[in-house]
C-alpha cells in the first residue's frame, strides 16, 4: 500500500491563487486579496481527503524566485529547499500557477521542479482563462513539465476538487527534467508554444479598463473620486446602525445596574466603567466594517495594483517606492500587517523607510476618536445638497495622515542621502468580481479583531482606569469630584503642565496615557473619567454632547492632529522591534512621531486660539 503524503507546502508566484486554495483545501479563513504581498509568513493547517488520508498543508510566501531577494522570499526558499531550522521538508510541494500568466510562473515551476522533490503544479485560475480566450493542453503540459497538472479554481466550491483526488492516489514522483531544459527562461517559451493558443487575441475589457485607470490624468482622479466616496459613506450609512448598538448598550447597562445596589462600588464600575468605557466604543463597530467593505472590494476587484502603480512616480519623488503602497494600505487596517507585509520588498533601504512611516497611516484604531470629535464639533449637514460635511473632514484627516508620511519619507530620504533608482516591477491581476464568500469573511475577521479587542485589552484597560479613578478616596471636606483626588486625577493634573499649550484638559491627559495601549481606549477612557466627574454616562453621542459642551473647537482640533501623528499602540512597537531587530529604530520612531503630535497640536491650538476658537 502506498504511503500517505503527510506535509504539502504550497508555494507559487504572489497573487496566483495560493492562499484562496489553501483555504479550499483545509477549510482555514486566511486573508485573501487580489494583489501580491498578502501572505508574509508561513500558514498552517490540516486537510482529510475522503479516503480519511490526514495531510498538514503549509501556505509559504508567494515568491518570484528560489534565489531569495527579500525576507518572505527566503522562507520559502529554505522550507522548499528543506534547509529551515524549524521545518522540516515537505513531501510534496503543490506550485500553484495563475493560468492567465503563465508564462511568468512557469519560470517558477521549473525553478522548483529542479529541487527534485516530489511535486504537482495546479493550474490555478482557470475559468478567468478561459474567458480571455486562453487555451491550455494541461496534458501536454504536464508531459513537458515532467509532474502532474491539476486545473483548479479555488474561488469555487468544488474547484479543488480534482487536486484533493490526486492528492488520495498514489503518491507523485519527483519531477523527470528534460534535457533542453536547463535554461529556464528558453524552456518556458518552448513549452508555452506548445501548450497555449490564444483564441481572442484582440484588446480585452481589462485593457479597455485600463486606458481609464492607468491614464496619468483620469487615473489619479478616479482614485481620489473612489476614496473621497467611501468616506462618504462611512458617516452617512453607519448612524442607524450606530444609534441601534448604542440603544443596546444603554439598555443592557441600565438593567443590569438597576440589580446592583445604587451607591456601592459595584454599581460604579458597572456604569461609570465598563458601560461609559467599553459601550462607547462598541459603538463605532458599523463604521470600522463599512470603511473595510469598500477596501475589501476594491482588494478583491484588482484595483489596488493599480493605484500603487499610479502613485509611483509621487512615492518616489518622496523617498519611497510604488512597492510600499500595499503596506501602506494594509496599515489603514493596522500598522502591524502594514509593517510585517514589507517583507516583501527586496531594498532594505525602502523596507525600512516604509516601516518607519507605516504608524502615520490612520489605523481603524484612529477612527472612534476621530468619529467623537467630528460628531461633537462639525455639524451634521450637506454640501452642496449632496455631500455629507463631517464625511468630508473624516476624509480630510486621512489626507493629511497621508501627506503627513510622505512628508516625512521626503525628510528620511535627503537625511540617507539616497540618489538609486528603483524601477517598479509589479503584475498586475485581473479584474475580478468581488468574491461575496470572501468578502464576508474580510468582514467578519475585522468584526472578530475589534470585539476581541473591546472584549480584552480595551475591557481591561477600562477596569483598571476605574480603579485608579476610584482610589484613594477623597479627604474629608473635598468639594471637587471624587476622581481629582485619585491616582488618575494626580496622573492627569501632573501631565497638564506638560500639554496645556496645546489646550489639552486633564481629563484629556489622563485618556491619553492607556490610548498608547490601543488608541480605542482613549474613549473609553473619556467616558469613565467624565462619567465618575459627576457627568452621565459618556456613551457614544452623550459623550460627544458632553464634550462638544465643554471644549473649545480649537482643543478637539487639537486633539485630532495629536492623534494623526502620535505613535501607535505598544503592540506596533513591539512588532516594530521585531521586524527590524532593531531597538535604535523603535525609539527613532518614538522620538520623531511624539515630535511631530505635539509640534502639530501646538501649531493647531495656538493658530486656532488666535483665530478666537480656542
Amino acid at each position: 500500500m502506498s504511503t500517505a503524503v503527510s506535509r504539502i507546502a504550497m508555494v507559487g508566484n504572489p497573487n496566483c491563487g495560493k492562499t484562496a486554495l489553501f483555504n479550499r483545501l483545509t477549510g482555514s479563513r486566511q486573508k485573501v486579496a487580489n494583489y501580491a504581498g498578502v501572505t508574509v509568513e508561513r500558514k498552517s493547517g490540516r486537510m482529510t481527503t475522503v479516503a480519511g488520508r490526514e495531510f498538514d498543508v503549509l501556505d509559504l510566501p508567494g515568491a518570484y524566485s528560489l534565489a531569495a531577494a527579500s525576507p518572505d522570499e527566503a522562507i520559502t526558499a529554505s522550507i522548499c529547499a528543506g534547509t529551515h531550522a524549524s521545518e522540516a521538508a515537505p513531501d510534496v510541494i503543490v506550485c500553484v500557477v495563475d493560468a492567465t500568466n503563465l508564462r511568468l510562473h512557469l519560470r517558477f515551476v521549473l525553478e522548483v521542479a529542479r529541487l527534485g522533490r516530489p511535486m504537482i503544479v495546479a493550474l490555478n485560475m482557470m475559468d478567468a482563462a478561459r474567458r480571455r480566450g486562453v487555451e491550455i493542453d494541461s496534458t501536454r503540459l504536464a508531459a513537458e513539465l515532467g509532474v502532474p497538472v491539476i486545473e483548479t479554481v479555488a474561488v469555487h466550491r468544488e474547484g479543488a476538487a480534482a487536486l484533493i483526488a490526486h492528492l488520495d492516489g498514489t503518491p507523485p514522483a519527483p519531477p523527470t527534467l528534460r534535457a533542453d531544459h536547463d535554461d529556464i527562461h528558453t524552456a518556458a517559451r518552448v513549452i508555452m508554444d506548445a501548450t497555449v493558443r490564444l483564441t481572442n487575441p484582440g484588446p480585452t475589457l481589462e485593457d479597455r479598463i485600463d486606458a481609464w485607470t492607468l491614464h496619468p490624468v483620469a487615473g489619479p482622479a478616479i482614485l481620489a473620486v473612489l476614496m473621497f466616496l467611501i468616506f462618504q459613506a462611512v458617516f452617512s450609512w453607519a448612524v442607524p446602525l450606530m444609534d441601534a448598538i448604542d440603544a443596546g448598550v444603554n439598555l443592557i447597562g441600565g438593567a443590569v445596574a438597576s440589580l446592583l445596589p445604587v451607591h456601592s462600588a459595584l454599581h460604579s464600575l458597572v456604569t461609570d466603567g465598563i458601560v461609559a468605557g467599553v459601550g462607547g466604543v462598541l459603538v463605532f463597530l458599523p463604521q470600522i466594517l463599512i470603511l473595510f467593505l469598500f477596501i475589501l472590494m476594491l482588494e478583491e476587484s484588482g484595483y489596488l495594483p493599480r493605484a500603487a502603480f499610479l502613485l509611483d512616480r509621487l512615492m518616489f519623488k518622496v523617498g519611497l517606492t510604488g512597492r510600499a503602497f500595499i503596506p501602506l494600505l494594509s496599515s489603514f487596517a493596522c500598522a502591524i500587517p502594514g509593517i510585517m507585509a514589507t517583507r516583501s520588498m527586496a531594498d532594505s533601504r525602502d523596507r525600512l523607510a516604509t516601516i518607519l512611516v507605516a504608524p502615520l497611516m490612520t489605523c481603524s484604531a484612529r477612527l472612534p476618536v476621530y468619529t467623537l470629535l467630528i460628531a461633537a464639533f462639525i455639524p451634521h449637514r450637506t454640501v452642496l445638497d449632496l455631500f455629507n460635511l463631517q464625511g468630508i473632514v473624516l476624509f480630510g484627516l486621512y489626507i493629511f495622515g497621508i501627506v503627513g508620511a510622505m512628508a516625512v519619507a521626503f525628510v528620511m530620504k535627503h537625511v540617507r542621502r539616497d540618489s538609486s533608482d528603483h524601477a517598479l516591477l509589479m503584475e498586475l491581476p485581473a479584474y475580478r468580481m468581488p468574491n461575496p464568500r470572501d468578502i464576508a469573511l474580510g468582514l467578519w475577521q475585522r468584526a472578530r479583531i475589534f470585539l476581541k479587542r473591546v472584549g480584552g485589552i480595551i475591557f481591561t484597560v477600562t477596569v483598571l482606569l476605574w480603579f485608579l479613578a476610584s482610589f484613594p478616596q477623597p479627604p474629608a471636606g473635598a468639594t471637587g469630584p471624587a476622581i481629582e483626588y485619585s491616582v488618575v486625577g494626580f496622573i492627569g493634573h501632573y501631565l497638564h503642565y506638560l500639554l496645556a499649550p496645546l489646550g489639552f484638559n486633564w481629563q484629556i491627559c489622563v485618556a491619553l496615557v492607556p490610548g498608547m495601549a490601543a488608541r480605542e481606549v482613549a474613549v473609553s477612557a473619556l467616558g469613565t473619567v467624565y462619567s465618575m466627574s459627576g457627568n452621565p454616562a459618556g456613551i457614544s453621542h452623550q459623550l460627544g454632547t458632553l464634550i462638544g459642551q465643554q471644549w473649545a473647537l480649537g482643543t478637539a482640533l487639537s486633539l485630532l492632529a495629536w492623534y494623526v501623528f502620535a505613535p501607535q499602540c505598544i503592540s506596533t512597537l513591539a512588532v516594530m522591534r521585531r521586524e527590524t531587530n532593531s531597538w535604535r529604530v523603535v525609539i527613532i520612531a518614538l522620538v520623531y512621531l511624539f515630535g511631530l503630535a505635539y509640534l502639530a497640536s501646538l501649531a493647531t491650538y495656538q493658530i486656532a486660539a488666535a483665530l478666537g476658537a480656542g
